[in-house]
């Protein structure tokens, strides 16, 4: 037999260019993103996942009466019929509409564990059980009425909403948060009292400024309450722009204690701090000494928040210390304002206040019209069947007559008594106990009431105003249901004005007191009560292998200067180092300091002195104290350096210092005139002294009539002619009998 030849036939292959292709694909990926994904809907303020949540709940019946279900079975729902997605995602949505921290006004009611404020997990889905709230039934009431569209679902086995029909103001009521494909999208809960407010006032004047909508819509209205200290005017442009930031404080209160003393009670957290790393966070300033007049941190939590404070003394005010942790710590944070959503044509854009406000109002108007049309339409048949009705109760004997004899009594009803297909077949559908003389009554009343509200419902559909007036009824009910006068409603963020600029800094109410500050040379400090003696000092533990390298008096309000072999000035306060009782901590824990780089000097911050530095290369210059103090850890540069140099030496400039030293390794000395170097802020520096393969080790500025400081002796200026010169010279060697040590201190 002969074998067949199976050809098969390959579709033209088209070339086409790698870009346009790359274009093509990402902007589908970035429209599926922006459309299905990240922003919400100005209409109903939900995003496709929230929303297949609560047409998928409402299907399985959850309303707020019904009896809980477990949340396997609804993500389970969302996933076989609308949301094809990771499980995770969906039981995650789930989760936010049910926690009270997250949601203003929450969409769904859990049963078990959704997680805390703390920052925990919540339970696994098929331990927890859920069910609709009544502000999720508001934004599906009507959607059997033909309220919205509907489109098929994925795989088009069924359909579901296009838009909720929204009868209450959600995106504005509780927010909305997301990152599209170069657009986002931020917007703060808000006060549903407030919103409707605004939106019956808009209601009355289409054309309203913001100034007067922000009135009535003060600000954000967050969940866990909290302080906004944003001034009325950012508040007024960020809603008139769309863009902005809320400046949000916890909510804190002093509790007195005996002998002066008082801790401080934070009640309130901002919104999306979590407490538990809040806490954390405070723990760390603690620990690394950056508000030393803050002694604990304790979480005395229960069902509300209890977070207290514990200062050292009782002489610093609360405010002083509470304005430093808001410095530091999310007890303050900004949440940002970004009014990016889609419209009504799903076009992303940034609206004002009043846009997303009408918005709100126009598809609400459309949902009354599209539910109107829907009742007349229901109305209309219904009185066309109580209509043949009416015709059978005044023919009844020839009509029982007709359905006695006749084979097909239908047409014959039809032709007899002028009746419509629809109003035979409902007769015929009639059961015998319906021919009691007392429905008649019954049917002439329903007919009567339904006839009633045709001609309102026609007059509705007829008259802009009176459809206003629909609307304007519906947000009255809205605001008596979930509004400021409910437990639900009222304001939890308080509106503050801006807070004042504290004059006085946390470090004046340290105590001061001497201590004596103690480097290793392996790097480790630590500040000793008191001032100590450099033999006193040398005494102290040190870990194995480590001695005392550096030892000076300071206060502990003092802050002192390092200066590194990187070229870096670094600036720490002595209130921040470590107790003496132990070996101290590693310096390179406080400031940014490479493990290749050491500390070349160490100095307590005066003010107002002048500073010699050099590198090992040869090269320096004069620095102003006050130009190297540094603001962070990084330090400030000061002296630049080449490649494989290294700072190496610093000293003070005294008064009327005239003269200037340096010493090379191999002991070679030079003199010259303190003029000839000049004065900078940053930079590398002349030379100092010529090297031919030699590196400069130490240098110090000194008056020359009394003499050259060095070691535990001073040479005389009259000793000194020999070696005087000009500056970035070689030098020479030192005399017999002077010290012999490579630097001037030890």
């Amino acid at each position: 037999m002969a074998k067949r030849n199976n050809v098969v036939q390959l579709a033209e292959v088209k070339p086409v260019q790698f870009g346009d292709a790359l274009r093509e694909r990402y902007l589908s990926y970035a429209l599926s993103t922006i459309m299905s994904r990240s922003l919400p809907d100005v209409r109903d303020g939900l995003k496709p996942v929230h929303r297949r949540l609560m047409y998928a709940m409402r299907q399985l019946r959850l309303d707020p009466n019904s009896a809980f279900k477990k949340s396997a079975r609804v993500v389970g729902d969302v996933i076989g019929q609308y949301h094809p997605h990771g499980d995770q995602s969906i039981y995650d949505a789930l989760v936010r509409l049910a926690q009270e921290f997250a949601a203003r006004y929450p969409l769904i009611e859990g049963q078990g564990n959704f997680g805390n404020i703390d920052g925990d997990n919540p339970a696994a889905m098929r331990y927890t059980e859920a069910r609709l709230t009544e502000v999720a039934e508001a934004l599906l009431g009507g959607i059997d009425e033909n309220a919205v569209d509907f489109r098929p679902n994925y795989d088009g086995s069924t359909e579901e909403p296009v838009v909720l029909p929204g009868g209450f103001p959600n995106l504005l009521a509780n927010g909305a948060a997301g990152i599209a494909v170069g657009m986002a999208t931020s917007i703060p809960p808000h006060n549903v009292g407030e919103l409707c407010d605004a939106l019956l006032h808009l209601i009355k004047t289409p054309n309203s400024r913001i100034e007067t909508l922000v009135d009535l819509v003060k600000g954000p209205d967050f969940p866990t309450g909290g302080i906004l200290v944003e001034p009325r005017e950012a508040i007024v442009e960020a809603y008139r722009t769309g863009r902005g930031a809320f400046r949000l404080r916890a909510r804190w209160e002093v509790e007195q204690l005996p002998r002066g003393q008082y801790r401080i009670v934070v009640t309130q957290i901002p919104y999306q701090v979590q407490k538990g790393k809040l806490i954390e966070r405070i723990a760390e300033i603690i620990n690394a000494k950056k508000l030393p007049i803050l002694e604990d941190v304790r979480d005395e939590s229960a069902d509300d928040v209890r977070i207290v404070l514990e200062p050292k003394t009782g002489n610093v005010p609360a405010e002083l210390l509470m304005e430093q942790l808001f410095k530091l710590s999310d007890l303050e944070t900004r949440f940002p304002l970004n009014l990016n959503v889609l419209d009504k044509d799903n076009t992303p854009r940034v609206m004002d206040l009043r846009e997303a406000l009408q918005a709100f109002l126009d598809h609400r108007r459309e949902v009354l019209v599209r539910r109107s049309t829907f009742r007349l339409a229901a109305i209309e048949r219904r009185l066309e069947i109580l209509d043949g009705y009416l015709i059978a109760y005044l023919n009844l004997d020839k009509l029982i007559k007709i359905i006695r004899e006749e084979d097909e009594p239908k047409p014959k009803m039809i032709k007899a008594f002028g009746l419509t297909d629809m109003q035979a077949e409902a007769i015929l559908n009639m059961r015998l106990r319906a021919l009691r003389r007392l429905e008649e009554f019954e049917i002439r009343g329903e007919h009567k009431k339904l006839s009633a509200e045709r001609k309102d419902l026609k007059a509705l559909l007829k008259d802009d105003g009176l459809q206003w007036n629909a609307i304007a009824d519906e947000v009255r009910e809205t605001k008596k249901k979930f509004g400021g006068k409910t437990e639900l409603g009222r304001r939890r963020t308080e509106l503050a004005d801006a807070p004042a600029e504290i004059e006085h800094a946390i470090e004046d109410f340290v105590e001061r007191e001497p201590v004596t500050v103690i480097l290793s040379e392996k790097g480790w400090i630590r500040a000793a009560k008191g001032h100590l003696d450099d033999k006193a000092a040398g005494e102290l533990k040190y870990k194995e292998g480590d001695t005392a390298r550096f030892a000076i008096h300071a206060q502990s309000t003092d802050k002192i200067l390092l200066f590194g072999s990187n070229g870096r000035f670094y600036t720490v306060g002595c209130d921040r180092l470590p107790s003496a009782r132990g070996h101290g901590e590693p310096i390179r824990l406080m400031i940014e300091l490479g493990n290749d780089q050491d500390i070349v000097h160490l100095e307590v911050l005066k003010g107002g002195r002048k500073f010699l530095v050099a590198s090992d290369a040869g090269r320096g210059f004069v620095v102003p104290e006050d130009e190297v103090v540094a603001q962070t850890k990084n330090g400030k540069g000061v002296l630049n350096l080449a490649d494989k140099e290294r700072a190496q030496a610093f000293a003070v400039v005294p008064d009327g210092a005239n003269s200037v030293a340096v010493l090379s390794e191999g002991r070679k000395l030079l003199i010259f005139p303190l003029e000839e170097v000049p004065e900078m802020g940053r930079g590398r520096g002349v030379l100092l002294q010529k090297s031919k393969g030699d590196r400069l080790s130490d240098a110090q500025a000194f008056v020359l009539s009394e003499g050259l400081p060095w070691g535990n002796r001073t040479i005389p200026a009259a000793e000194l002619k020999f070696w005087r010169g000009e500056r970035a010279q070689a030098g020479r060697m030192p005399e017999k009998g002077w010290p012999r040590a490579k630097r001037f201190k030890d």
